[in-house]
């Protein structure tokens, strides 16, 4: 929990909207019972990427700055993916369609696509 994020009236309607949910359950809750609740349900339900480039200082620096980026994360390292590969899949995405004419030269067109966007990139 960040400390300072919810004033007194932000808790106080969360914890009125939040017993009115519960509004069929038997037993009434505390407001720390109900936050605490509220709590356990956003950290469950957030998600947030983080994109950064490695390239230069920059990155390392913000490592530094902030460990939880490699200690609370996971990491996933996007290379450029090898002609091969890309061949393969289109082939396989490609073979699911019927009677396509000229399927091989569709197939590399779709991985020159591919190497066209990664180059402007």
């Amino acid at each position: 929990m960040i400390p300072n994020l919810y004033s007194n009236e932000d808790i106080t309607t969360l914890v009125e909207s939040m017993k009115d949910m519960n509004k069929n359950g038997e037993k009434s809750m505390e407001d720390g019972e109900v936050m605490s609740i509220f709590e356990e349900q956003a950290k469950n339900s957030i998600h947030v990427v983080l994109a950064f480039s490695p390239i230069g200082d920059d990155f390392k620096r913000r490592l530094r700055m902030f460990p939880a980026l490699v200690n609370c994360c996971t990491i996933d390292w996007f290379l450029p993916w090898p002609s091969d590969a890309l061949r393969s899949v289109a082939d396989q995405f490609l073979s699911k369609v019927e009677n396509l004419p000229m399927k091989d030269g569709i197939v590399q067109i779709c991985v020159d696509m591919q190497e066209r966007v990664r180059d402007l990139t």
